[in-house]
């Protein structure tokens, strides 16, 4: 009688634990509750750094975007987190949770490698086997499973091909920063809402540097308003109890952060990575600052220091320097000289594909004053060529529009180098500051970098992106015209 007793309530107990599997998490406490329950991980829902999220954070975002009472455009999300902070396998649960809870849901895994997407597939099926194999419709295969329910996953393979033709609801692009950019420039239109499951496109990935493909997602991110889930070292380290803060290596990143946390991360591990790791590599790769700047050309630009509120100042020479493009942008810079020798880049123009007469329309009505108070428009001597098919040259007509140009033909490590001059002179003193209308600029002078794979003479010189260099080589053409008048060449053709 008592062991019938004790089978029926196993049985009981089965039954509950059971539908309790197959009940929806209705609030965020339920999701982490749920996870911790069934999956074994205990996710930290604590913000640590104030500019910070949890890990958390994202998976109810991810999760609960199809079930919001108010319908959303899209449930698009960049998440910007640590070497060993869990991003893989998180990305791995919400698509689990998907997946069971969301019928007929479509979801892609795109990673930077096929080892990388692997990796969470192979999370996904961890979790599939301890526990919710009765959720699949018979097997799960190499990169490919699906649910009873109709909801599939698949792995995609690193190939513009392979992108091509998804329509699908959730696409995870983990460790983006190893994408091809052709790749992720496709897997842009993959994603489709349909009735009940909302689009979503997670973009997944440390950013290892100023100048990688994450920089430009998340700079692209605040501008459409997707929300970055950002988190570091701090958000899942486990917590510090019994250690002298005085005495431990992590104590100046730390300082007491780690007696608040709730991770995971072993902090023996952390201080091991630390020692062992180039500081530059230890702020990018761990506590999510800015990325290494090993190779970038500008490294000692601060934006604290050389981005300022500054306008136009009727009382000081006005200048500009142009870097001519067509398919690549057409630049213009506004320039200034204060009397202490600081110059102020107070403006910008960038534009591609448009003629040279919009082109001089647009630079004329943005100067602040008239044509006769420009003290001197610098250019790229290579617009002194003729054109093949026109038979005329870019100088010639903006000459011809009232814009007359000067220019002198230098190297371009010369222009660098007084770029740099002026960014921190060798009496530590800084002679550059630019506006905060200008942030194509300020964007590439972080990310005007070095070529990663250049090897010979050749490594000397900064990589033609067709996106970074074009903003410096206008302001290059100012520094190595500016008070050379003598050496200045103006030519009438």
């Amino acid at each position: 009688m008592v062991k019938s007793s004790i089978t029926g309530d196993i049985e009981k107990a089965a039954g509950v634990y059971w539908k309790l599997r197959r009940t929806r998490p209705r609030t965020k406490q339920d999701l982490k509750n749920y996870v911790k329950v069934f999956l074994g991980i205990d996710i930290s829902d604590k913000k640590i750094c104030a500019e910070h999220n949890s890990p958390m954070d994202y998976l109810w975002h991810s999760f609960s975007a199809d079930f919001s009472s108010e319908r959303v455009g899209n449930a698009d999300a960049v998440i910007w987190a640590n070497r060993g902070g869990g991003k893989t396998e998180l990305a791995a649960v919400a698509t689990l949770a998907d997946c069971v809870f969301k019928p007929n849901c479509q979801v892609r895994i795109l990673g930077g490698s096929g080892e990388q997407a692997g990796r969470m597939y192979d999370y996904l099926l961890g979790f599939l086997n301890n526990g919710f194999s009765d959720f699949l419709a018979g097997p799960a295969r190499k990169g490919k499973c699906s649910f009873v329910n109709g909801s599939q996953v698949e792995v995609l393979t690193q190939s513009a091909t392979s992108v091509r033709g998804q329509h699908i609801h959730k696409l995870r692009c983990d460790e983006v920063e190893l994408f091809n950019e052709d790749v992720f420039a496709a897997a842009k239109f993959t994603t489709q809402s349909t009735d009940n499951i909302v689009a979503a496109m997670e973009t997944i990935s440390t950013m290892h540097r100023p100048y990688g493909l994450m920089q430009k997602i998340v700079t692209s991110a605040e501008q459409l308003a997707t929300p970055v889930f950002k988190w570091c070292l701090w958000e899942v380290i486990e917590k510090c109890t019994d250690r002298n803060c005085s005495q431990c290596r992590l104590w100046s990143d730390c300082g007491g952060k780690a007696k608040q946390a709730d991770g995971y991360l072993k902090i023996d591990d952390c201080i091991t990575q630390s020692s062992r790791s180039s500081r530059a590599g230890w702020e990018s790769e761990m506590l999510c600052k800015k990325p290494s700047l090993e190779n970038a050309v500008f490294a000692e630009f601060d934006g604290d220091v050389h981005v300022v509120p500054i306008d136009y100042n009727a009382d000081l020479p006005l200048y500009r320097s142009l870097d001519f493009g067509f398919v690549n942008p057409f630049v213009c810079l506004w320039i200034q000289v204060d009397a202490e020798g600081v110059v102020r880049v107070i403006d910008e123009y960038v534009r591609s594909r448009a003629t040279i007469d919009a082109h001089a329309d647009a630079i004329m009505s943005r100067t602040p004053c008239d044509e006769s108070g420009v003290a001197a428009t610098f250019c790229d001597p290579a617009g002194a060529g003729k054109n093949d098919v026109t038979g005329t040259s870019v100088v010639r007509e903006l000459r011809e529009r009232g814009i007359a140009t000067r220019y002198r033909r230098s190297g371009i490590l010369e222009g660098i180098e007084l770029i740099r001059r002026a960014i921190r002179s060798g009496d530590g003193q800084s002679r550059l500051v630019i506006s905060l209308r200008c942030p194509r600029l300020i964007e590439a002078m972080r990310c005007y970098h070095y070529s990663d794979s250049v090897a010979g003479r050749d490594a000397e010189l900064p990589l033609k992106d067709g996106l970074y260099d074009h903003p410096i080589d206008a302001l290059r053409y100012f520094f190595v015209n500016y008070n050379r008048s003598n050496k200045v060449t103006t030519r009438r053709y």
